[in-house]
C-alpha cells in the first residue's frame, strides 16, 4: 500500500522545481520512445508487483511485435536472459498446439497455411495459461497483438492490458531475405505464403501498433544491421529503464525510511 502511494506521490512531484527528487524523475530513453508512469517503472525491475481486474497480483507485460522475420523473437531470448523476463511466444505457443495434433491443433494449422489471423479466443487463452504457469514478475509477449480483435480479446481475457510495448521496425525487403534464407523447416516459410503474411502485418498489425503509440507506450526499435547491432539498441533501452527503475526505488524506500523516523519522533514527543 505504502509504495502504491509513494508511485503516486512521486508523479506530484514532477513539476516542483524546489523537490530534492527532481534530479531522480526524468526517464532516459531514446528520443522517439515515450517515458513510463513511475508506478510501472518501480514495478519493472523491483519486487512490486500490480493488480489485475479482479485483485489478483499482475506480472508487469511487455508486447513484442514486428514483421515476420523482423528478428523479434531472437531479440525476445537475449531480453529474457539479461533483463530477467519470462519470454512467451504466441507463435511458440500455436505451434505447440499444433504438434499435440488435436483437433484445435489442425484446425491451427490450416488457418496458418491460408495466411490468416488464429481466432483470438484461442491464441489469448493459450497466453493466459503460459502466464499464470510460468508465475514470473515480468512477461515479455512476443508476436502478439496482430490484430485489434487480439488486442481486444487480449483486455477482455485477461482483464489487463500491456505495461510496455516494443516494435521492432524492418523493411519489408530485409524480413523477405530473412525469411527465404531460414531452414527451420517450418511449412509457412514458402514465397507464396511469406507474401500473405507480410500482407497480413500491414493491413492488421500496424493499426495495433498506432493505437499503442498514441497510448504512449511503443518503443521503437530500428530492427535492420545485424543480430549484435539490433541488440545494442535493445540492450541500451532496457538497461536505462532498468537503472532508472531502481533509483526509483531507492527514492521511494528513502521516503518510507524518512516518515517512519518522523512517525516515530512525533510518537516520542508525544510520550514524553
Amino acid at each position: 500500500m505504502w509504495r502504491r502511494q509513494v508511485g503516486a506521490l512521486l508523479l506530484r512531484h514532477r513539476s516542483t522545481p524546489s523537490s530534492t527528487l527532481r534530479h531522480h524523475l526524468p526517464l532516459p530513453v531514446p528520443d522517439q520512445s515515450p517515458p513510463l508512469a513511475s508506478n510501472l517503472l518501480l514495478r519493472l525491475f523491483t519486487s512490486q508487483s500490480g493488480e489485475g481486474g479482479d485483485g489478483a497480483t499482475k506480472p508487469f507485460i511487455a508486447f513484442v511485435l514486428g514483421g515476420p522475420g523482423s528478428g523479434k523473437g531472437t531479440q525476445c531470448v537475449r531480453i529474457a536472459s539479461d533483463f530477467g523476463f519470462a519470454h512467451l511466444s504466441a507463435g511458440d505457443l500455436l505451434r505447440s498446439e499444433i504438434s499435440t495434433g488435436s483437433e484445435k491443433g489442425e484446425l491451427i494449422l490450416n488457418i496458418i497455411k491460408e495466411g490468416k489471423i488464429v481466432p483470438s479466443e484461442i491464441t489469448v487463452e493459450l497466453i493466459r495459461k503460459a502466464m499464470e504457469s510460468s508465475d514470473a514478475k515480468r512477461v515479455l509477449i512476443d508476436g502478439f497483438p496482430r490484430c485489434e480483435e487480439n488486442r481486444i480479446a487480449f483486455e477482455r481475457i485477461t482483464g489487463t492490458e500491456p505495461d510496455l510495448v516494443i516494435f521492432f521496425d524492418c523493411p519489408e525487403d530485409e524480413m523477405v531475405k530473412r525469411l527465404l534464407g531460414r531452414n527451420q523447416g517450418r511449412v509457412d516459410d514458402n514465397i507464396e505464403t511469406i507474401k500473405k503474411r507480410l500482407k497480413v502485418f500491414e493491413s492488421l498489425n500496424i493499426p495495433v501498433v498506432d493505437y499503442y503509440t498514441s497510448r504512449g507506450k511503443v518503443h521503437k526499435i530500428n530492427a535492420t544491421g545485424t543480430e549484435e547491432e539490433i541488440f545494442g539498441a535493445v540492450h541500451k533501452l532496457f538497461s536505462s529503464l532498468r537503472d532508472e527503475s531502481r533509483r526509483r526505488q531507492a527514492v521511494v524506500d528513502e521516503m518510507i525510511n524518512l516518515n517512519e523516523h518522523s512517525s516515530m519522533e512525533g510518537e516520542m514527543r508525544w510520550i514524553g
